[in-house]
């Protein structure tokens, strides 16, 4: 709760989005890879599956994340801007990839468990 104003969970039917998120391919990388480089464009999401990645700013190490769900890239991939900061796998690591420029044919899919329909 922040400021008196109660949590609200950002995915509305987890069941869904699980369905959604195991449509998508997987990508793996071992400790100490270099997931996205900042000042880089790759167009793409990565959603944390399983394992430990460090943010890194400027050289300076600004979070480690574990929490599975966790969304990595949609600022670059959305805006068609380089990455802001370095994601790194402090341990192994596993993500579910969505690419931004989806292929005609291909829905996206949405943090609430909803999809655009394919183009």
């Amino acid at each position: 709760m922040r400021r008196g104003v109660p949590a609200v969970p950002l995915i509305h039917d987890n069941e869904i989005w699980e369905k959604r998120l195991a449509t998508l391919p997987l990508a793996a990388y071992g400790a100490g890879e270099t997931v996205f480089a900042e000042g880089t464009k790759t167009g793409r999401l990565l959603i944390l599956k399983a394992g430990l990645v460090s943010v890194i700013k400027g050289g300076i190490e600004i979070a480690q994340v574990a929490e599975p769900g966790v969304i990595f890239g949609e600022l670059s991939a959305l805006l068609d801007q380089p990455h802001t900061a370095d994601v790194r796998t402090v341990e192994a690591s596993q993500f579910h990839v969505a690419d931004a420029r989806a292929r005609p044919g291909r829905a996206a899919v949405y943090r609430d468990g909803s999809c655009a329909a394919p183009r």
